[in-house]
């Protein structure tokens, strides 16, 4: 069973009522902030940054979630100011140095993630399975929010799952990018998945208030 952790999508957050949102988080017991870096190459839009990083550090000690959707990670990794406990993911076909840029993350001291994208074979992760502690699971394809969910993802996150137990790996956990809505939240839990990036259709739903959203979610998580 998943281990539950919740990290909303800071992308999705309105900026007029950051420290509200984030004291609202940590009434709720939010694990991580889910930091979307796009760099306009990787995928075809600007998010994020370093600066953006490093003042939500100075707001909060909600341990951020950084998923660099950007070229070379391995040459911009330093300009992050990773803090251990973090968790920072980089995507496979981003660099053709994967291993440099997980060992420099672990070396900060932070949790090193491989991200997939939905067409990306889950067998990329077998020469680095000892150097994660995680995989991100893209259910959409990475640069937007509020895209639908691919069909195959629920197949994808199983598959994932799977693979990382059969190699003795029940330790590393997998999360799920990409049109967590409730319901399907509650889906890709039953599938393995352990952390939610929550967006538009859920922590962020406008049709409830944000404590509304987070006590659904984590309900429907199995987040105690």
């Amino acid at each position: 069973m998943s281990k539950s952790l919740l990290a909303p999508s800071m992308m999705c957050m309105d900026l007029a009522r950051t420290e509200e949102t984030l004291k609202t988080f940590k009434e709720y017991g939010v694990d991580y902030l889910h930091m979307d870096v796009m760099d306009g190459e990787f995928v075809p839009n600007y998010a994020l940054g370093t600066d953006f990083c490093n003042q939500l550090r100075k707001l909060t000690n909600i341990p951020l979630d950084i998923h660099l959707m950007i070229e070379r990670p391995d040459l911009k990794i330093d300009r992050f100011n990773i803090q251990p406990g973090e968790i920072v993911a980089v995507h496979w076909e981003s660099t053709p140095h994967v291993p440099r840029v997980l060992s420099a993350i672990r070396e900060k001291g932070a949790k090193p993630f491989l991200a997939i994208n939905p067409a990306t074979p889950v067998d990329v992760i077998d020469h680095l399975i000892d150097a994660i502690d995680g995989v991100l699971v893209m259910t959409v394809n990475p640069g937007f929010a509020g895209q639908p969910m691919y069909s195959s993802a629920l197949r994808k996150i199983r598959q994932v799952r799977e693979f990382l137990d059969s190699h003795d790996r029940e330790d590393a956990l997998i999360e799920v990018d990409g049109n967590v809505s409730f319901e399907h939240a509650a889906q890709m839990r039953e599938a393995g998945a352990d952390i939610f990036v929550g967006g538009s259709s859920s922590v962020f739903f406008k049709g409830a208030s944000m404590a509304d959203n987070l006590m659904k979610m984590n309900r429907v998580i199995g987040k105690e």
